[in-house]
């Protein structure tokens, strides 16, 4: 199995099957080094199951993974020094502080850098001296999002990460997870948040029911899709003349104004415009859910 040097995560053909239920089917990608990749789709279109495969806590019905170039199932334990992990669904110990969950995972892993960690705490405003019994589901996935963090790992997988934060403290997230980037290091994140994902990644995969519907690019996937462009002409325009040209469609037209969907280029448009004295002229690109819509149509 070839692997590219800069694959961080490398996924050949990966299937797992529940009796009939098929929670992935043939799933093939890759994660590069220093890229934020988001992996969006609703609840159901599996997800979890890709990162409980990539932990090794299943087992696929076949294909296999490698992460930093290892098996994830024969390697675990090596890839797991270098990863940090935040699950959908997390379950900390009710008894203990903040601090206390933290030291005790710091020492399953040789130590801790309680400043660093007492770095995170203050930017995630996290009351590390509370009990976990105490806490609020957002301060919960703090201290969660704390733990992923603490040892800088190399790799981070994150399963809904902003789930019951406050807005201040997902900006918080998007900065930290920024800074990760720059350093080289590569963060796999899953959500069904589409403004989030449109807001941090790089990448984005579209699952739908277990198959990838898309692997691009942000900046390339909002492309590929329609635009609405409105115009602000000083006369009337025959709405003819744009409908005439490729990738432009339901153009209506009310004293003045024009508005149309684009799809594909716009240098068409521009230079018909030009032939008329535009007094404004904007277009909305595309939202990411306005995309995730255009695959999963009315379902």
């Amino acid at each position: 199995m070839s692997v590219s040097n800069n694959a961080v995560i490398h996924i050949e053909g990966l299937t797992k099957h529940y009796g009939s239920v098929h929670a992935l089917t043939d799933l093939r990608l890759d994660v590069h080094r220093g890229e934020v990749f988001g992996y969006l789709g609703p609840n159901g279109a599996g997800k979890t199951t890709t990162i409980r495969t990539l932990l090794d806590l299943i087992r696929p019905t076949s294909g296999s993974a490698q992460i930093f170039g290892l098996d994830s199932h024969q390697d675990s334990v090596r890839i797991r020094e270098r990863l940090g992990n935040l699950p959908g669904e997390l379950s900390l110990w009710n008894h203990m502080t903040g601090w206390e969950v933290i030291n005790y995972l710091g020492e399953l892993r040789g130590g801790v850098d309680k400043h660093y960690v007492g770095e995170l705490a203050d930017r995630l405003d996290m009351d590390m001296s509370r009990k976990v019994k105490a806490c609020s589901s957002g301060m919960k996935r703090k201290l969660g999002l704390i733990q992923a963090l603490m040892h800088k790992p190399d790799l981070l997988i994150l399963d809904e990460p902003t789930n019951g934060l406050d807005p201040l403290v997902q900006q918080t997230f998007y900065s930290l997870i920024r800074e990760i980037s720059s350093e080289g290091r590569t963060v796999f994140m899953s959500s069904h948040n589409l403004p989030e994902i449109e807001h941090v990644c790089d990448r984005v995969a579209i699952l739908r029911g277990g198959r990838l519907a898309a692997v691009e690019r942000m900046s390339d996937l909002k492309k590929v899709y329609f635009r609405w462009m409105t115009l602000r002409l000083d006369g009337d325009a025959a709405p003819q003349a744009f409908e005439a040209l490729d990738g432009v469609s339901d153009v209506t037209a009310h004293n003045g104004t024009l508005r149309f969907r684009v799809t594909g280029e716009l240098d068409p448009v521009i230079k018909l415009a030009a032939q008329y004295h535009v007094i404004d002229m904007t277009y909305e690109e595309p939202t990411l859910e306005t995309i995730f819509l255009e695959f999963y149509g009315e379902n």
